[in-house]
């Protein structure tokens, strides 16, 4: 049953081993986001250059960061971004 829910929305991606999840706090230009992570930290983090012209991220948007080795409590890469309909099913799920 769980497959059939998981198919409907196509395979969703999940956290990996060192990503968090978090919310779009504000954008604030040059590809940078101040993000609330779930583990109750805010982080600046930047989009990089690979995903940054296939993905359009707005304020409220569930993303997947990874924070960086060096000040990983201040920052991090933006890795993943949910659509409406996926971040719906992860909180059903209580996964976020």
């Amino acid at each position: 049953m769980a497959d059939e829910q998981a198919d409907e929305f196509g395979r969703i991606r999940l956290a990996r081993e060192g990503e968090i999840y978090g919310i779009v706090l504000s954008n604030m230009g040059s590809s940078r986001l101040l993000i609330e992570c779930k583990d109750g930290k805010e982080r600046m983090c930047r989009i990089p250059g690979k995903i940054r012209r296939n993905i359009w991220v707005k304020a409220d948007d569930l993303v997947l960061i990874k924070p960086w080795s060096i000040e990983s409590d201040k920052k991090g890469d933006l890795v993943w971004r949910y659509n409406r309909l996926q971040a719906d099913w992860l909180r059903r799920k209580k996964i976020v």
